[in-house]
């Protein structure tokens, strides 16, 4: 008895194959897709809150409106479950963020790479994608943000699940001062805070000693530092209470330090940032073992910095180009270094500047307008 041999028509054949090779590039096209699906969603932040969103309009708690949380751009899932429980929160992380952006540009207004924003929801671009120390207080200064306009907010009774500070009177105080006032919840800021800013870290899962695994390592300890250095630097406020200000009495509670002197600690804090690197257990440790290991109020990279003379897209640099730059500086804001040694060029500007003010009684302070011809130096 012979067995049967099936033969495929030639027609057959070549549906079958031009199937198969269908197949494989459907396969390669859907594994570009998600790559680059990969690549969008870890560009997108919750950052993207400080900029212009539907966080900050009343519309969105209008009943049948389309939910808040699924309008707002750049969140984890964790962060939309706690956006979808905490609702009335999400105003207040948009302001830390915003907080946080401001700052970081205030610091950097002097260096080449100026805390610059981007038109999407990664807010800064591809340059956070690499692990420098720039990026590391970014981290950190956004993180401080938030727990900077959670604590008011619930001072200023805007939250339902919190209100002033419970804190404990500080030993230090004098017997005959009351403890008590209304104080920032610094507590209840930094609590939700860590839930919310590290829960994107948190739920990213990598293989370990991988990059990504350091990245999460390192953006988890520099959002720390930023929330504890909000946390150290609030001191006790008073009030003065008694007859023609006589200060006999006086009542005492928590407050939150300016911003400003946050910003200030994190840019020394970004000065004196360590390099570390991944060890074999997973762990970061320095690159330089000579010096001291960094606490958790230091920031921390793994990369270097990218040059941000020149643009460069893949890097996410924007460079130096037209930039103002002082003539006589010697520091990074001075054209020599500022450009990078490509020079500058020079021009002419009308400032109108308020003048000659006098104070009128009662009440009002009236000004003339005075005008000037100034030089500017711009970069090549």
């Amino acid at each position: 008895m012979k067995k049967s041999i099936g033969i495929l028509s030639p027609g057959v054949a070549l549906g079958m194959a031009g199937f198969a090779m269908s197949s494989k590039f459907f396969l390669m096209a859907l594994a570009i897709f998600f790559s680059v699906a990969q690549v969008v969603i870890e560009a997108n932040s919750w950052w993207s809150l400080g900029m212009n969103n539907p966080v900050q309009m009343s519309e969105v708690y209008i009943i049948g409106a389309q939910p808040l949380c699924s309008q707002l751009a750049g969140l984890s899932q964790g962060q939309k479950k706690l956006c979808h429980l905490y609702q009335d929160h999400m105003q207040y992380i948009g302001e830390g963020a915003k907080t946080g952006i401001k700052e970081c540009q205030y610091q950097f207004r002097h260096r080449r790479w100026n805390c610059s924003t981007v038109d999407n929801t990664s807010v800064f671009g591809r340059v956070m994608q690499i692990g420098s120390r720039e990026t590391a207080f970014t981290y950190a200064v956004s993180a401080a943000g938030v727990v900077n306009a959670m604590s008011r907010a619930c001072r200023e009774g805007e939250l339902s699940t919190c209100g002033c500070s419970r804190a404990a009177r500080p030993k230090d105080l004098p017997r005959d001062w009351l403890w008590g006032g209304c104080g920032d919840n610094i507590d209840y800021g930094y609590r939700f805070a860590k839930e919310f800013v590290d829960a994107r870290e948190r739920e990213r899962i990598h293989a370990k000693g991988s990059y990504e695994s350091a990245r999460i390592l390192m953006n988890l300890h520099n959002n720390e530092a930023g929330r504890r250095t909000v946390y150290n630097l609030a001191d006790v406020a008073c009030k003065c209470h008694g007859v023609s200000g006589s200060c006999s009495l006086k009542t005492c509670w928590l407050q939150l330090a300016d911003f400003r002197k946050v910003g200030d600690a994190l840019k020394e804090k970004y000065d004196s940032a360590a390099a570390m690197r991944l060890n074999s257990r997973g762990k970061l440790v320095q690159v330089n073992s000579r010096f001291n290991s960094p606490t958790t109020q230091d920031l921390v990279y793994i990369d270097p910095s990218p040059d941000y003379c020149v643009r460069n897209e893949s890097t996410g640099s924007l460079g130096t180009q037209g930039r103002l730059c002082n003539k006589t500086s010697e520091g990074m804001d001075g054209c020599e270094l500022m450009c990078c040694g490509r020079g500058y060029d020079q021009f002419k500007t009308v400032q109108t500047e308020r003048c000659h003010c006098k104070f009128h009684w009662c009440c009002y302070v009236k000004c003339k307008k005075c005008t000037e011809i100034v030089d500017q130096f711009v970069c090549k």
